[in-house]
């Protein structure tokens, strides 16, 4: 029952954000429209100059392994404050200030799980207290990101966790059909860039549920992202990226790892 009722209240904050993008008459311009707010939030728009031009630091608020198995891409994630219950998990202050070697007026943007989330807002409270000068939240969160943008990064722990945990998974080899015979990884389907659309046609694409989480590499991050954000193109919900080599992707997954290169 509890996990009801939290899903019907991120359905109902979610509802509520597009009914204010509407007001505002453009959804990726839109923020939360907060109430008396601590610090000011940031759009999906801004957010993504903000990652471009790099005017920022992004800090992902959420634990490690919900960093690692999928991010807006380009932000950080740091470790947790000590001494907290999940239920009131916030990163750690100590450790924000030792990225950006204790610089109060660093100008960074926060976001977490999406508009009910609090984790974000608990990390912004301690920073202004910290002295911090120049903290905004992209309240949205990754939902919002997801729904707008459409792609997320993952980092090799995500990837582990994800290939032993998630046997629904669909994995995308984007390189090139030759390279992709020569080995990859097993469950995992080839679709480099020019062939995303024959592939919701031939069964490499799960056309049945566009919520399937899709994990993307290739020979290079590049390479990998382009397919994933093609595949996103095309209303795939739940799109991840490597950025990274397919041979380290095939190294982490398939190798055990007292048989791996030392690196």
């Amino acid at each position: 029952m509890r996990n009801h009722r939290v899903v019907f209240a991120s359905i109902i904050a979610a509802a509520l954000s597009v009914a204010t993008a509407f007001a505002q008459g453009n959804i990726y311009s839109a923020t939360l429209q907060e109430q008396n707010p601590a610090t000011a939030e940031v759009s999906t728009d801004e957010l993504k100059l903000i990652l471009q031009t790099g005017s920022a630091v992004v800090f992902d608020a959420r634990p490690f392994m919900e960093f690692a198995v999928s991010h807006i891409p380009g932000a950080l994630n740091v470790a947790p404050k000590p001494g907290l219950p999940a239920s009131l998990y916030t990163s750690d202050v100590a450790e924000v200030g030792r990225l950006l070697s204790d610089n109060k007026n660093q100008s960074m943007v926060l976001y977490c799980n999406g508009p009910v989330c609090g984790k974000s807002k608990r990390l912004a409270t301690d920073l202004l207290a910290s002295g911090y000068k120049n903290v905004r939240r992209y309240q949205l969160g990754m939902p919002v990101w997801r729904a707008l943008v459409g792609i997320a990064e993952i980092e090799e722990a995500g990837l582990e966790y994800v290939y032993r945990n998630d046997r629904t998974a669909w994995w995308v080899d984007a390189r090139s059909a030759a390279e992709f015979k020569a080995g990859t990884v097993a469950r995992a389907r080839n679709i480099p860039l020019a062939e995303v659309l024959a592939a919701k046609d031939d069964g490499r694409l799960p056309m049945e549920d566009h919520n399937t989480r899709l994990i993307v590499f290739g020979k290079d991050g590049d390479q990998a992202r382009a397919v994933a954000a093609s595949i996103a193109s095309n209303a795939f919900a739940n799109v991840t990226f490597f950025d990274g080599k397919a041979d380290d992707v095939i190294e982490l997954l398939l190798v055990p790892k007292r048989e791996r290169p030392s690196r």
